[in-house]
């Protein structure tokens, strides 16, 4: 599947993009850009498709993107075919990371928000209250201008720096790379990422962050919140997922590539983490070329 760039237009004397795409459905095939983006979807239902992450949309559904993610919103076929009583419709916000400036992001009040914004290369879909106060202030924002709407987008900072309720979208294989974590873990997520094709063992990565091994685990696992072998299966099947985009290696191909030594094992984990198989995933990441 072909990706491509795709560039909302900015006003002259605006330092960021506040947009309301309205229409029968959204238009956007799979694409990328250099801006941070927050999607707000206010009616229409599908597939929306954030790196590897193939989920469900509806409305209210709200996911912040780093740059040069690949995303798009695949309305479902009542929209496409125009049979909606209702259009599809939805706010978007864009910023680059120096639009307040090129150390905006580097003062001291801005650390929580540049952990955020980190996450934010693999998409992240919020709940709760977090995903409540940000859908009004979005809502608002589309009706401001000057100081005001600048100010809103700052409150929505504010609220991302205090949020834990989100959900993870692409898996880290398929992001060129991760948040800096401390310099055990920024060794051990290189050396993962970077040898995820071979053989990895506990014992091997135990000894580079000099624990035993069930020392190690516990650790891994407190940090990452899954098991090693589990994020080392999260990394392959990401990687496999680009590589089932690009429709130039066969399945078998694929798995080898990934890491994995036999078919059974690699389409047993790719079912597990993305809840069909990597021929249907072929199909589905395709989608928009044959609506």
């Amino acid at each position: 599947m072909k990706t491509i760039e795709v560039r909302l237009p900015q006003e002259f004397d605006k330092s960021f993009i506040v947009f309301k795409e309205k229409g029968t459905y959204f238009p956007c095939p799979w694409h990328y850009h250099p801006e941070y983006e927050l999607v707000l979807v206010l009616k229409s239902t599908g597939r929306r498709m954030v790196g590897d992450h193939i989920g469900y949309f509806e409305p209210g559904d709200l996911v912040c993107m780093g740059p040069y993610l690949p995303h798009v919103w695949v309305n479902d076929p009542i929209y496409t075919n125009g049979e909606a009583d209702h259009e599809a419709e939805a706010i978007v916000i864009q910023f680059q990371a120096d639009f307040l400036g090129a150390d905006f992001l580097q003062i001291p009040e801005m650390e929580n928000i540049r952990n955020i914004l980190g996450l934010a290369s693999r998409g992240m879909a919020f709940t709760g209250k977090t995903k409540e106060k940000i859908t009004e202030l979005m809502k608002e924002m589309i009706h401001m201008n000057g100081i005001q709407r600048l100010s809103s987008l700052l409150s929505i900072f504010d609220i991302l720096s205090q949020n834990k309720e989100y959900q993870l979208l692409a898996s880290p294989g398929f992001i060129d790379s991760e948040p800096e974590g401390s310099d055990r873990l920024t060794k051990i997520k290189n050396h993962i990422l970077n040898n995820f094709d071979q053989e990895i063992t506990l014992s091997e990565i135990a000894a580079m962050a000099n624990m035993g091994v069930t020392t190690f685990c516990n650790f891994f696992k407190e940090q990452y919140r899954i098991t090693f072998i589990e994020y080392l299966n999260t990394v392959r099947i990401g990687h496999a997922c680009k590589l089932l985009a690009k429709e130039d290696m066969n399945i078998v191909e694929v798995a080898y590539a990934c890491g994995f030594n036999n078919l059974a094992n690699f389409n047993r984990q790719f079912k597990k983490l993305k809840k069909m198989t990597p021929s249907d995933f072929r199909k589905t990441v395709n989608i928009q070329e044959v609506a």
